[in-house]
């Protein structure tokens, strides 16, 4: 340090004599910055008038020897970092230790500067105590982030092994599952072909009973004719015969009133002769015997008065009976006389289209009046396709808008199947119009849309001969009477949501998504998605769906069969069952409405009238189903009915029978139970 005293002295008294070490700013410069070897900058901007002075005097090197106090710094400095580095468990904070002496030697050599270098180092000292406390709080949250890695590791490898494993046994689930769907499919596959066999057999077996039936009934009315003549010819030879009964009564109730009356006397005289005298023991006995031939004598006598009247009526039936066997027999005479022969439906298996087949497919389940339309059907099928044109109907009032024309119109000539979806179509998009027209004009509107405005009459002749000729067809019937006005719109759609609201319940009750239902559940949606109807009715919807009354109810249906359709858009049973019953209950809903008004169809019906017979009928009905039943009885918009208490109401006047024609049309169906009359 004494070196360094006499060097710093050396160094100012030199620099009195020598100009040129100091810096144009008059700042001292120990040791020059330009010396080869190593540089120490200082901190100047660039754009201060210092840096361009220095960089002035930068510009002429002058070699100076590197201080000896320098020297020895350094020199400490690099042993302490030597010996640092030699030992092995030297850390971060023991390297800075010599540099923290060196700093400090600085410090105590230079006076002047000593106050500005102390705060600089106490504020780095400071600094790194800072640090230092804030990275030993930080430790623990080191050591609990690395346990915390590991812990996370360890979950997520046991997590992967799990979902390995899972996957693995979901795809042997997968296997095996399409496995058994393999197999199902080929068990409904085998499954089909045996009921297609079973429905063969089952027709061929039918049609032999069917014939067994007929000659039967045929043999049972030839026993009945040939017994009635037989009666008739033994009435002829003993006439008395029918007295016998009669006369046999007669004499049993004269014996009888003759053996009371006796008795009665008997008894008289013995009361008479030996009622003082007798024992009480027997007289007891005799009052008792007394009391039950009374009560015998009651029952008789109720039991003759019976008989009285039974016999009354045996005669009165057995004249009725013989007034309706002359009648019958007349008639049978009359039909056996004029009828012709049974028609063998067999014979028109070779004449239909389509073979024997087709003709069983036509026939199944038709009686003898159905079987004539669908022949009917049949020959008008081959007589539409030989015409080419047809007449127009003209332009008269009584037209419909959609035929109305004048001259021949050519007979496009579909086949029935594209006559269907034809038909499917234009409901589609009735469905879907949002401005509603006449159901006639939409009709011809569509066809011109579909065909253009040259064929749409064409069209127009064409479909309305198809619907015309084929009633027995669903589609075509449904449509052809919406069209002609004999049917309402509502009336089809209604009809067609609530099947498409019981086919959803039964969608949402199959959790299994397996198409399948137990016969209980069959049982329970019918009843709540009609619960207005009978027990009966319930149970003719099930049969017809294909239960028997001795399956169980763990029977197992496939639904989904009930509410397809074939190629010519006819339903299956179960569906047709359902339109049946809704006409069904329809008509027995106008026969109480009718009961209600009046049974004479004459009978003039007012709007009041009509109102409080639907009420009576059927309380349940809302206001606005009233109205609508209402507007169209009386065929008046619904804003042009008068108020309830209205007196218009009593001036509108209609007959009943136009009343339940009218009502007929519409989608008219009772909406709670009637409420039971009050007893008297």
């Amino acid at each position: 340090m004494q070196d360094f005293s006499e060097m710093e002295d050396s160094v100012l008294v030199s620099s009195a004599c020598q100009p040129w070490q100091f810096s144009v700013g008059g700042h001292l410069s120990p040791w020059p910055t330009y010396t080869s070897g190593q540089t120490i900058l200082q901190n100047r901007k660039p754009c201060s008038d210092d840096y361009g002075k220095r960089a002035s005097w930068q510009q002429h090197p002058l070699g100076i020897a590197k201080p000896k106090y320098l020297e020895q710094l350094e020199n400490y400095l690099r042993k302490e970092l030597l010996l640092l580095d030699l030992g092995t468990d030297s850390t971060q904070e023991l390297r800075l230790q010599p540099y923290r002496e060196i700093f400090e030697f600085f410090i105590e050599d230079f006076k002047t500067y000593k106050p500005l270098l102390s705060s600089i180092k106490n504020a780095y000292e400071a600094m790194l105590v800072h640090q230092r406390e804030k990275i030993q709080a930080l430790e623990p949250l080191k050591a609990k982030l690395v346990s915390m890695n590991e812990e996370c590791n360890q979950r997520i490898l046991a997590m992967q092994a799990e979902e390995r494993d899972e996957i693995s046994v979901l795809k042997r689930e997968k296997m095996n599952l399409l496995k058994l769907i393999d197999k199902k499919n080929e068990e409904k596959i085998s499954l089909q072909s045996e009921v297609s066999k079973l429905r063969k057999s089952l027709a061929e077996e039918y049609l032999h009973y069917l014939s067994e039936r007929d000659a039967r009934k045929i043999l049972i009315g030839d026993l009945n004719e040939l017994r009635y003549q037989r009666e008739d010819v033994s009435l002829s030879q003993s006439p008395g015969v029918w007295g016998e009964d009669p006369v046999k009564l007669t004499l049993a109730l004269k014996m009888t009133r003759q053996d009371l009356t006796r008795t009665q006397m008997e008894l008289n005289t013995m009361k008479a002769n030996f009622g003082d005298v007798i024992p009480r023991r027997d007289f007891e006995m005799q009052e008792k015997i007394n009391k039950d031939l009374q009560e015998q004598l009651d029952s008789l006598r109720a039991d003759y008065e019976e008989v009285c009247k039974e016999h009354e009526l045996l005669l009165q039936l057995h004249m009725s009976t013989l007034k309706e066997r002359d009648q019958f027999f007349s008639e049978l005479q009359e039909i056996q006389r004029t009828s012709t022969p049974r028609p063998d439906w067999v014979k028109c298996e070779d004449v239909v289209a389509g073979g024997p087949e087709r003709w069983r497919m036509l026939a199944e389940g038709k009686n003898s009046d159905q079987l004539v339309d669908v022949l009917l059907e049949e020959i008008g099928e081959g007589l539409l396709r030989e015409k080419d044109f047809f007449p127009g109907l003209g332009y008269g009032e009584n037209i419909p808008s959609f035929l109305r024309f004048d001259g021949l119109v050519e007979n496009k000539k579909p086949s029935k199947k594209d006559v269907i979806n034809l038909l499917k179509d234009a409901w589609k998009e009735r469905l879907t119009e949002e401005e509603k027209e006449t159901f006639p004009d939409f009709f011809f509107n569509f066809l011109e849309r579909r065909f253009g405005l040259s064929d749409a009459i064409a069209w127009a002749y064409t479909i309305f001969e198809n619907i015309k000729l084929f009633r027995s067809n669903e589609v075509m019937s449904q449509f052809y009477a919406v069209l002609m006005g004999k049917m309402t719109e509502s009336t089809y759609i209604n009809q067609k949501d609530r099947i498409a609201h019981l086919l959803k319940e039964m969608t949402n009750a199959d959790t299994q998504n397996e198409g399948l239902l137990t016969m209980e559940q069959f049982s329970t949606i019918l009843k709540n998605t009609f619960p207005l109807k009978k027990e009966e009715q319930i149970q003719e919807l099930m049969e017809t769906g294909g239960w028997q009354p001795n399956s169980s109810n763990s029977d197992l249906l496939n639904y989904h069969l009930l509410f397809t359709e074939n190629e010519e858009g006819q339903s299956e049973p179960f569906v047709q069952k359902l339109w049946e019953q809704y006409k069904d209950e329809k008509e027995q809903y106008l026969q109480e409405l009718k009961q209600e008004l009046g049974r004479n169809p004459h009978d003039e019906v007012t709007l009041s009238k009509l109102h409080g017979a639907l009420m009576t009928i059927d309380p349940s009905l809302d206001k606005q189903t009233v109205i609508a039943y209402l507007s169209q009885a009386f065929e008046l918009p619904v804003s042009e009915l008068p108020e309830e208490d209205n007196e218009k109401q009593e001036g509108t006047v209609i007959q009943l029978q136009t009343v339940l024609e009218r009502l007929r049309l519409a989608d008219i169906k009772r909406m709670g139970p009637r409420e039971p009359e009050p007893a008297s």
